[in-house]
């Protein structure tokens, strides 16, 4: 495979739209904690302590995210820094590790996925439990 320097360059809009969306995860979140964090106040229950740590969770794993997809961006403008010097064995090293970064991101935002439907479904289960029976 030929590894040009438009290769890498391919990467810059999926990984700055990645970044984005995991930037407003991370804002959208915060809003829910300090939201709980008031309701807890107010009225103490198990189930706001339990949104709280799932969240906890949910806020750890996009900071996961978002560093190895900065890490990615940044392995790639060095792979086209290889490029450029025409290092040609190492820009292939180092655009493997970059796509290798990227498949963590996605893999960890998958989790997050998963772990925001166990939220809901607390969510939910309270709900239930305020239903007339």
């Amino acid at each position: 495979m030929a590894l040009t320097l438009t290769t890498p360059a391919l990467l810059f809009p999926a990984l700055s739209l990645l970044l984005l969306a995991y930037t407003n995860r991370f804002l959208t979140i915060a809003t829910l904690i300090r939201g709980l964090h008031s309701q807890y106040r107010d009225d103490p229950s198990q189930r706001i302590l339990l949104q709280i740590k799932n969240l906890r969770l949910r806020v750890r794993l996009i900071r996961d995210m978002q560093f190895l997809g900065i890490m990615s961006l940044l392995l790639c403008v060095l792979c086209m820094f290889m490029l450029f010097k025409e290092w040609l064995l190492a820009a292939r090293y180092t655009f493997a590790v970059s796509l290798m970064l990227m498949i963590g991101s996605l893999a960890v935002s998958a989790w997050e996925i998963y772990i925001s439907v166990q939220a809901i479904s607390i969510e939910l289960s309270s709900l239930e439990d305020q239903s007339p029976k």
